[in-house]
């Protein structure tokens, strides 16, 4: 991977990015009432189902081309979506045949392909052409956990541009101390600390930027 591919494309999400992070706390998301879920018959299999793209391909430009996000999406986003799905299945009928000879790779599956499908989904969410600044209670937090926004962005900057290989920089929200933290992620799973809540990400797979 080039260093400087990768540096775009950092300087890219940094114009992109931090206004859907605010979107998570306008009143407006806070006040709606979530709809009803639908409860699945017993015999009814319980799928993952890849999250519409809340804009229209080109909606990125000119940070992120429409070709990159098309090609992103249905494809990229779309086999982790599905290939989670098959693991579930691989392992029902695991279960069912009482055969776990597999399971060291089933796991493994399980664990890319679910961490795939869900920081792909909050990526999409992550991303407006408008860009911005926090306001309210995210800058509050922001300026608690890492003083000012700059040392925020420098550091989640740097461990985006510094994941070994493929992977994720994440902003999350650590419960037990009430802070914000930012995370590296090796390819979708690894390096994960658990309980934590990723609110931004940034995709440095190569698939992310690549043409």
């Amino acid at each position: 991977m080039e260093e400087c591919s990768r540096r775009d494309l950092l300087k890219n999400a940094a114009g992109v990015s931090m206004l859907g992070l605010l979107n998570l706390y306008t009143p407006a998301y806070a006040e709606e009432k979530p709809a009803e879920p639908k409860k699945p018959a017993a015999n009814e299999p319980i799928e993952c189902t890849q999250a519409p793209l809340p804009y229209a391909y080109d909606a990125l430009e000119p940070y992120i081309d429409k070709e990159t996000v098309e090609i992103h999406y249905t494809r990229h986003h779309a086999a982790y979506v599905k290939n989670f799905n098959s693991t579930l299945q691989r392992l029902d009928f695991a279960r069912t045949m009482k055969d776990m000879t597999f399971i060291k790779h089933w796991c493994k599956e399980l664990a890319f392909n679910g961490s795939g499908a869900m920081l792909h989904t909050l990526y999409w969410g992550n991303m407006s052409a408008q860009g911005g600044q926090p306001k309210g209670e995210l800058s509050e937090l922001i300026e608690k956990s890492f003083k000012k926004f700059e040392n925020f962005t420098d550091q989640f900057s740097a461990a985006a541009k510094t994941v070994e290989g493929s992977g994720w920089g994440i902003l999350a929200f650590e419960p037990c101390t009430k802070r914000l933290i930012v995370l590296q992620s090796e390819k979708h799973q690894d390096m994960a600390l658990w309980g934590t809540y990723p609110l931004l990400v940034c995709d440095v797979w190569e698939h992310a930027y690549y043409l």
